[in-house]
């Protein structure tokens, strides 16, 4: 069994000891369980779902950085959005009688410990793989001028761990290469063999390049001996999430994957998921809308919707439904701006928390948008995108969302090089989709709004 397998076990096995001491020693402390018969079969519930709402979150997987804020919150959104299902669902699964579902006390107050007490040990475990990893790194083989954009690709992905490059003819120990005085190709053999102990993957930038055969060799012992070799693609999709643009060709869409395209049972049930939910959120914000509305009116006397020609499924175009937070007429510009002076006071807030969405959800009843997918982009935005970047139109195989894999994963985007970086973002999102990541988007934007992260 591999490192990173053992660590997401031990995890899984800690949550599971921890949720059900917290839960027995609360129900203990309030009178409704007793140690010489302890909760078991009622807590089945309550640790499948802590365990799927961590898994959402990414927090069974040994690469994810758990000292961050962002984690630390979405591991509590995670925990606190299961606790109310639970709550809910403790009602209808476990039978009349069973202690926890007399006592909401003992599910809530249980529910709150388990959520910083399943913190500590996670983070113990990410510093223990970052101090080994430390001591390794990642060997980049590839040309001069792939290892540049390789190192600016690992800046932009905040990638902590040391990598060392090497091109076809030659092994370097930093960049730029052609600064530094280089060995031969013979010595790459040499220096895995030296250096195997400390290489923790290789990444091979082309996966057709004619290795010499001792080269080849080496990179397959090591492989199958616990150091393994990706191709560049292979090494974003596992790492990164995304798909590098460098690889798309027209043939791209015939590789395996994309079954929101293909299968009409997904499309049918994602249309089911997106119904139910709109629907219900459009009932939660129906409260607060004339308060919302009444404060986009008296900034400025404006409407409070805004309306413009956006691109969906099949490039089929629609009026997308928004509240509006730029000043009347100040629309046209292609970006917005951090600091835009169009923007109203209002609208920053709205912005921030992204509730000027809210509308949309209109657009998904309607059919025109799901709740999770690309973003929908301007028509006059796609044409020019179109023109400037090959395989843009695959996005277009697909729905547009109200929030996506790439809203979540990348900042707003306001230029063309951004827009690249979050095509790659959708992409992987098309060719990946599940149920699964549409669950980790939700969470995802859900810390966006508490937080204020929107633009």
């Amino acid at each position: 069994m591999n490192q990173g397998r053992s660590v997401t076990l031990t995890l899984l096995l800690l949550d599971a000891v921890v949720v059900f001491l917290v839960f027995n020693s609360v129900g203990w402390l309030y009178g409704v369980v007793r140690w010489e018969q302890p909760l078991v079969a009622a807590l089945l519930l309550p640790l499948t779902m802590h365990v799927i709402a961590v898994y959402l979150v990414d927090g069974y997987n040994p690469r994810t950085d758990v000292l961050s804020l962002t984690y630390t919150s979405l591991h509590a959104i995670a925990l606190l959005t299961v606790a109310l299902l639970t709550l809910l669902l403790t009602y209808v699964f476990i039978p009349a009688g069973f202690p926890l579902q007399s006592s909401r006390f003992v599910l809530t107050v249980s529910s709150l410990l388990v959520i910083p007490l399943t913190l500590p040990y996670r983070r113990w475990f990410y510093l223990r793989r970052q101090s080994r990893r430390q001591q390794r790194s990642f060997l980049f083989l590839g040309t001069p001028e792939s290892c540049v954009a390789f190192k600016e690709e690992c800046r932009r992905n905040r990638m902590t761990q040391s990598v060392l490059y090497a091109t076809y003819e030659t092994i370097v120990h930093g960049l730029p290469p052609s600064e530094v005085s280089l060995p031969p190709m013979g010595d790459v053999t040499n220096y895995l063999e030296q250096h195997e102990g400390n290489l923790d993957a290789i990444i091979l930038r082309e996966s057709s390049i004619e290795l010499p055969t001792p080269v080849a060799d080496r990179l397959m012992q090591l492989h199958f001996s616990g150091v393994p070799t990706y191709t560049l693609e292979l090494f974003h999709e596992i790492y990164w999430r995304k798909i590098p643009l460098y690889r798309l060709n027209q043939t791209w869409l015939f590789q395996e994957g994309f079954q929101i395209a293909r299968e009409p049972v997904f499309e049918r049930l994602k249309r089911i998921s997106d119904i139910t939910l709109a629907s219900l959120g459009l009932l939660i914000a129906l409260p607060l809308f004339p308060f919302v509305a009444a404060a986009i009116w008296l900034e400025d006397r404006g409407p409070v919707f805004f309306r413009q020609q956006r691109v969906g499924k099949n490039r089929v175009l629609f009026d997308i439904l928004k509240l509006r937070t730029m000043r009347v007429h100040q629309e046209g510009a292609l970006y917005t701006d951090e600091q835009d002076s169009r923007i109203t006071a209002i609208g920053r807030f709205l912005r921030a928390t992204r509730l000027d969405e809210v509308p949309q959800l209109w657009n998904v009843l309607t059919g025109d948008m799901s709740l999770i997918g690309p973003r929908a982009e301007w028509v006059k935005l796609v044409e020019d995108y179109e023109k400037k970047i090959p395989c843009y139109h695959f996005r277009h195989l697909v729905k547009p969302g109200i929030t996506g894999w790439a809203q979540v994963n990348y900042p707003y985007g306001a230029n063309l090089d951004d827009t690249l970086h979050k095509l790659e973002y959708d992409l992987y999102y098309i060719r990946y989709f599940s149920f699964v990541l549409d669950a980790s988007i939700v969470l995802k934007t859900i810390h966006i709004m508490i937080f204020g992260k929107g633009r």
